[in-house]
């Protein structure tokens, strides 16, 4: 076994003990942020609310885990019962059915499951308004109007609408989710690759108003993992669509995000600091997403032109197994040194429940070669 393959089964394995550990002082909740070693929890209709049941499921595939199954089965139906509570959801409900519902369908052939993804996706294509051509993000929460907000990450939950039109031969989400995309290359990816979080624009006649700074420095920055939420969502909506602009989209802001890089290939929660503030944190979770866009974008081209991507990709990897796990510590995350919200002081130098995710999809991905 060459050095390559045994870090690369070092770092699994380590994955697999810690997660048949911590399954018993997480249960069947949903993890958001790390404080003092410990998860915090969120309610199932929190946007994180599908990680952990997606972690689950992981490593569930690779193991035949029992246990592990049972908890993830239990965490879907949970959150199922967000479905009838329409005031407290959101976009991100990608995220939530995605890795849960639609991965238990996948796995458990479960019908009931199907139908929770599906309505999750009637839900999110039923937040598209007509006249930006945009998928609203969220509700009116803390007194603002977001009537006419959009942000980066929603490109992670287009695969929910992808996968409702394939699964019942309805195109109507799926042209939703391409004139979202459309609209987020129009208006958020910037001419060198950078993108914007948020974009506010007038909900009635759809007209362009501003972008706002949201979770990175400035409005004209660059939020790190909102660069790595388009490069994976991008090369998402390329492999349901085939859309040649999708796949130039993803490698416009993958450029961008390698070249952007420190030494260790983990990037700094944004890229556009000001210089002395160098020493901010990094966001561990950032490369992790980025990490597994990089190997969703390499096995969708020849291997010849993907193996710069997949190259990357193990370089950020293998880093993060090195420098940023928590392998001495009994911290309940894998990945430590993430970065939530720093304006707010959010969830900042600590492990988060979708870092760990994406950090166990990549290295998967890396372990199987691509094999899901």
């Amino acid at each position: 076994m060459n050095n390559k393959a045994n870090w690369i089964e070092e770092a699994w394995q380590q994955v697999v003990t810690k997660i048949d550990r911590t399954s018993y002082s997480i249960g069947a909740s949903f993890p958001n942020g790390s404080r003092d070693g410990r998860y915090t929890k969120s309610p199932a209709h929190d946007w994180v609310s599908g990680f952990w049941p997606g972690l689950l499921w992981l490593v569930y595939q690779e193991t035949q885990n029992e246990r592990l199954k049972d908890l993830a089965v239990q965490c879907e139906r949970e959150i199922s019962q967000s479905l009838w509570e329409f005031d407290s959801l959101h976009h991100d409900v990608g995220f939530m059915f995605g890795l849960s519902s639609i991965n238990q369908y996948k796995l458990l052939q479960d019908e009931e499951a199907k139908r929770h993804g599906l309505m999750a996706a009637s839900l999110l294509a039923g937040r598209f308004n007509p006249a930006g051509g945009f998928i609203r993000a969220w509700p009116n929460w803390g007194g603002e109007d977001h009537s006419g907000w959009a942000i980066i990450d929603c490109m992670m939950n287009l695969p929910l609408l992808y996968w409702a039109s394939r699964e019942i031969a309805d195109p109507r989400y799926r042209l939703i989710a391409e004139i979202h995309a459309d609209t987020v290359l129009r208006e958020f990816v910037l001419a060198d690759g950078s993108v914007h979080h948020i974009v506010c624009f007038d909900p009635e006649t759809g007209e362009r108003i501003t972008a706002i700074a949201g979770q990175g420095y400035a409005a004209d920055s660059a939020w790190s993992r909102g660069a790595a939420w388009a490069l994976y969502g991008f090369a998402l909506s390329f492999a349901y669509t085939g859309k040649v602009t999708y796949l130039l989209a993803a490698k416009k802001v993958a450029r961008f995000f390698l070249d952007h890089l420190p030494a260790d290939f983990v990037p700094y929660w944004d890229f556009r600091l000001p210089a002395e503030d160098e020493g901010m944190p990094r966001d561990s979770s950032a490369a992790a997403i980025a990490a597994s866009g990089l190997l969703e974008l390499a096995s969708l081209l020849p291997e010849a032109d993907g193996r710069e991507y997949k190259r990357s990709a193990e370089s950020i990897l293998r880093s993060l197994y090195e420098n940023y796990t928590a392998r001495e510590s009994d911290d309940e995350g894998l990945l430590l040194h993430a970065t939530g919200y720093f304006a707010e002081d959010i969830y900042v130098d600590t492990p988060l429940i979708f870092g760990d995710y994406y950090y166990v999809e990549a290295l998967r991905k890396l372990k199987n070669n691509g094999r899901k």
